[in-house]
């Protein structure tokens, strides 16, 4: 972080948007590959620019950032006629898995933002400059970025999954990430070993391969392709950060905070000549299962154990639901707390994320043995894979979800994903294997790369 931004203030201007104007929802913004992105259901933000960055590693990554937002803001000149979560001041974040990891973590503040949410559509302009912020030149920026005259560009990239179903075959070759195919295995079975002992009730592995495209990487048109295929995932891009996740660490509204939890997974390609519809296979096969239900009861536990100290009310499913998605269902739970005064204010969303993250979802339990037999099996630095990415506002707003389903850009040409599973004493490796396959394959489909 540079000095001058605790001395500068930050000026930002937001103005309404013709929301008709764009059909095709965010997606239809997704035009240039250095976009930062956060939407689902059409709906969210996209950032273009920046105008400032904060980055830092170690055990204190969150509570630093959260420090360093409030000083930006603390004085910020704010011009808001729309005044709802994501207007004013906006920054875009991604965050390393492990307190160890080299990796960056980051905040990113955009020069241009444009929002969609319930209907209202508006666009942000920030900066450092002292000259006046002016709704024409809010546009004029906004078309620099587009590179199209006037605000709103090419609605060809509509919220139509049969607009974007067929992805041009690519030539690509995939390779081995970190561990092999059996190496990775033998890893789940020395984590089920673990777990027989009572050392720890659960394990996430993940594993990691790369997808080198010679006929390179195009960013905007993953994110496209994901934000239509999974509209009920939140589909984010930060830094060369893509995915689309199906699984919400914290998202705050005021004093209200909300999680999604997701744990028990199931390749619908399985349900194929099974009898009774798809999704009564899902629900006999995972609502069904002990393994599945105990592991998710371990995610439950560990998220509401933590966000507990936080609330003074918190409710959550008796029962899970199932999630249907269009490469896996899961089982899944929405937790939904009200915010109390920590210290005399409501904690803010990193804060909250300092405290829950990681979760059992990502780690394990109890999380400290998990995360150092993370560091022994899996021969991989996660950097930001199932790290919490999204975005915050100064108001105290922000949804911030797990980094899963989702791929570093390491080059033009080259894309490294990551799949990960929980692990129980009744897990086992080669079904365990079968399903990161199952959750590469959006990243896979979007990359055009069969699978």
């Amino acid at each position: 972080m540079t000095s001058a931004f605790r001395t500068r203030i930050v000026r930002t201007l937001t103005l309404p948007l013709d929301a008709e104007s764009f059909p095709g929802g965010l997606p239809s913004f997704l035009v240039r590959d250095d976009v930062l992105c956060w939407t689902r259901r059409e709906a969210g933000l996209v950032g273009f620019g920046e105008i400032a960055r904060f980055t830092a590693t170690g055990p204190e990554r969150f509570l630093e950032a959260d420090i360093w937002w409030r000083h930006l803001v603390l004085e910020a000149d704010i011009a808001d006629s729309v005044g709802c979560p994501g207007t004013g001041p906006v920054a875009f974040g991604s965050f390393a898995f492990s307190k160890v990891s080299a990796h960056e973590s980051r905040l990113i503040v955009p020069e241009i933002v444009v929002g969609l949410r319930d209907g209202n559509a508006w666009l942000t302009q920030l900066t450092f400059d002292d000259g006046e912020l002016t709704e024409a030149g809010a546009r004029a920026a906004l078309d620099r970025w587009l590179g199209t005259p006037g605000v709103v560009p090419s609605a060809e990239p509509a919220a139509d999954p049969a607009a974007v179903s067929e992805v041009p075959a690519r030539t690509a070759t995939l390779s081995t990430g970190s561990l092999g195919e059996a190496d990775w295995m033998a890893a789940v079975a020395a984590g089920v070993a673990e777990i027989r002992t009572g050392a720890l009730e659960k394990l996430v592995l993940a594993r990691d391969i790369v997808a080198s495209v010679p006929d390179g990487v195009n960013a905007a048109e993953i994110l496209r392709q994901l934000a239509v295929r999974y509209r009920e995932c939140w589909t984010y891009g930060v830094d060369g950060l893509v995915g689309s996740t199906p699984e919400m660490l914290i998202q705050v509204e005021g004093r209200t905070a909300q999680a999604r939890v997701l744990a028990g997974t199931l390749d619908r390609r399985d349900a194929d000549g099974m009898a009774g519809s798809p999704l009564e296979f899902a629900e006999r096969v995972l609502a069904g299962s002990e393994k599945q239900r105990h592991e998710h009861d371990i995610a439950i536990q560990s998220l509401t154990t933590q966000l507990a100290p936080f609330s003074e009310a918190m409710n959550a499913h008796s029962e899970p639901f199932i999630l249907e998605l269009p490469n896996v269902w899961h089982l899944a739970s929405d937790v939904k707390a009200e915010l109390t005064e920590v210290e005399g204010h409501v904690p803010t969303c990193l804060a909250l994320i300092n405290a829950l993250h990681p979760t059992a979802a990502v780690c394990g339990t109890p999380t400290t043995v998990a995360g150092a037999l993370i560091r022994k099996l899996e021969h991989l630095d996660r950097g930001p894979y199932a790290g919490p990415v999204g975005w915050l506002d100064a108001a105290g707003n922000g949804e911030w979800g797990i980094a899963l389903r989702g791929a570093v850009i390491e080059s033009p040409e080259a894309v490294r994903l990551y799949a990960g599973c929980g692990i129980v004493e009744g897990s086992v490796p080669e079904a365990e294997l079968a399903e990161t396959w199952a959750k590469f394959r959006p990243m896979l489909e979007a990359l055009g790369i069969s699978s």
